[in-house]
């Protein structure tokens, strides 16, 4: 049987984000690929057929993530298709932003997702509650914010979600969430 590899990131040091909790996060994400391979392996066991779902999301999220930190921090193209469709969308970047930053801070574990809707060709932002709830079937990922505790509790604190959101904005590169912008 074919198996999901595990993808190595080049993540650069990152603002308020430690390379600690960038190692300790990939470990988990490594998990998430390794229990999606085990239940493709033994697909006659329904009950764990159920759970790979959310192994699959997790890995296939986990790797948005990571992506959008490699190669540095770059702004986002302003009269590109992507700062265009956004303002078409929501009237402006910044009031899109304002509604994103505002859906990450959703009480409880789960994803901020931007997503591109090909049937409606539209942008819509979306709460994943535990990876395998809320995906938003047929769309594609523009970019993914984790806001599962492990992603910040260790250099934020559960206090400090606010400032994880804000050093996520300041560490993403706009170049690679631009790419999965396809249209």
């Amino acid at each position: 049987m074919k198996k999901f590899e595990e993808r190595k990131f080049k993540i650069p040091k990152l603002k308020g984000i430690s390379e600690k909790n960038i190692e300790e996060h990939l470990k988990l994400y490594a998990g998430y690929v390794k229990n999606a391979n085990l239940i493709l392996e033994k697909t006659e066991e329904n009950e764990l057929q159920r759970r790979f779902g959310f192994e699959f999301n997790g890995m296939r999220n986990h790797e948005y993530f990571f992506a959008q930190f490699e190669g540095g921090s770059t702004a986002l193209t302003t009269n590109g298709p992507l700062a265009k469709a956004i303002a078409e969308e929501w009237g402006s970047f910044e009031t899109w932003l304002e509604k994103f930053k505002n859906l990450a801070l959703t009480r409880g574990v789960g994803w901020a997702i931007l997503y591109y809707d090909p049937l409606t060709k539209r942008l819509l932002n979306a709460w994943v509650d535990e990876q395998h709830i809320g995906q938003l079937n047929g769309c594609q990922t523009i970019l993914a914010l984790d806001m599962w505790e492990h992603a910040f509790v260790a250099d934020y604190q559960p206090s400090g979600k606010k400032n994880y959101i804000e050093d996520f904005f300041v560490n993403l590169n706009w170049e690679v969430v631009e790419k999965n912008f396809k249209i």
